[in-house]
């Protein structure tokens, strides 16, 4: 266990910005939580449980404890055509796909190259082009931070939706998980229609790509359209794309008719949220030391040196433009602190 006081949070936090905590924990065994929990006092609070810092950003120094796992360690088990992989929760979550693609465990491939650890893709439901890693979880492990007490979540009680989850709502603070388990299959079944997936493994002469050749296909997608946090901080997609009813689609479609726009069912369609930034200009811009990208609109950079509130005044100039222009509030995805 690692326990410090007075601790440097900006190589936690992929924004880069300098900020603090009073106390920073990790926790590398699962032995460890428990007792450690039960030793929690009133001056310990708040607590922040953070995975790899790749969804955060931090608007000053946080004045509780720093909670992140370090647990590490893979267990498989075989059923009917299906593999259950049970994952420590500070695996980072692209080692896991990496080892599924090469054991031939299928299901994880087009969440490829997203950043952050196990524990946080429970958290956030994470997705990309097409899958949503709710619908591979099978079994959640994690410490009550009220009681102390090992509990088994399942994934249908986590109230699942696009990025979302209980652990975002009423949970939020409430447990340090410590295990993910998986359910992948042994037969693969490739998803290329969402995206340019299909277009890029065209060009690249691909009929029926392998999980090896779609895992990179999505690996050279995400690297040409997101910047680099190592070159530029950032959070990745800022904000989540919106959802919204066939009357405001279609009243949309007769202004634009060349919107982009995904269906969800009957009812709704998803509208890109970078699509919609970019038509308000933004794209390229900046506030200071804080910019939208111009790699991709949906995603807000640190250029040196920003605060988190200098991001958070570019969050909030960009969404009233969104909302002045089309009449469609979009929400964040990153969690502020």
């Amino acid at each position: 266990m690692i326990d410090i006081l007075n601790y440097d949070l900006t190589r936690h936090n992929t924004f880069g910005i300098k900020v603090s905590c009073r106390r920073y924990v990790e926790l590398e065994k699962e032995a460890e939580v428990t007792p450690f929990v039960c030793s929690l006092t009133d001056d310990d609070t708040p607590i922040l449980v953070i995975g790899g810092g790749s969804n955060l950003l931090f608007t000053g120094d946080f004045k509780g404890t720093v909670l992140r796992s370090a647990i590490k360690g893979v267990e498989t088990t075989s059923e009917n055509g299906y593999v259950l992989l049970r994952c420590g929760s500070g695996e980072r979550w692209d080692d896991i796909v990496a080892l599924c693609v090469d054991h031939g465990w299928y299901g994880a491939e087009n969440l490829s190259y997203i950043p952050g650890d196990v524990g946080a893709s429970a958290v956030q439901n994470i997705g990309a082009y097409g899958v949503e890693v709710k619908d591979l979880i099978w079994a959640i492990e994690a410490v009550d931070l009220k009681t102390g007490l090992m509990v088994n979540i399942e994934p249908q009680d986590c109230e699942y939706g696009y990025r979302d989850s209980r652990f975002k709502r009423e949970w939020m603070g409430r447990f340090f998980i410590t295990a993910v388990t998986y359910r992948l299959s042994e037969t693969f079944s490739p998803k290329l229609d969402y995206g340019n997936i299909r277009a890029m493994l065209e060009a690249r002469g691909i009929e029926k790509p392998t999980a090896r050749q779609l895992r990179q296909v999505i690996i050279d997608i995400r690297k040409a359209k997101l910047p680099d946090p190592e070159q530029e901080g950032n959070a990745g997609s800022f904000f989540v794309n919106p959802v919204v009813d066939g009357e405001k689609y279609r009243q949309l479609a007769s202004i634009y008719p060349d919107m982009p726009h995904y269906t969800i069912d009957s009812d709704n369609e998803k509208i890109p949220a970078g699509w919609l930034i970019e038509q308000c200009g933004w794209k390229g811009r900046s506030m200071g030391n804080a910019a939208v990208s111009g790699k991709q609109a949906l995603v807000l950079v640190n250029k040196g040196g920003a605060t988190g509130e200098d991001v958070l005044r570019l969050c909030e100039a960009v969404r009233n433009d969104v909302f002045n222009r089309f009449g469609i509030e979009i929400h964040t995805e990153v969690n502020i602190i």
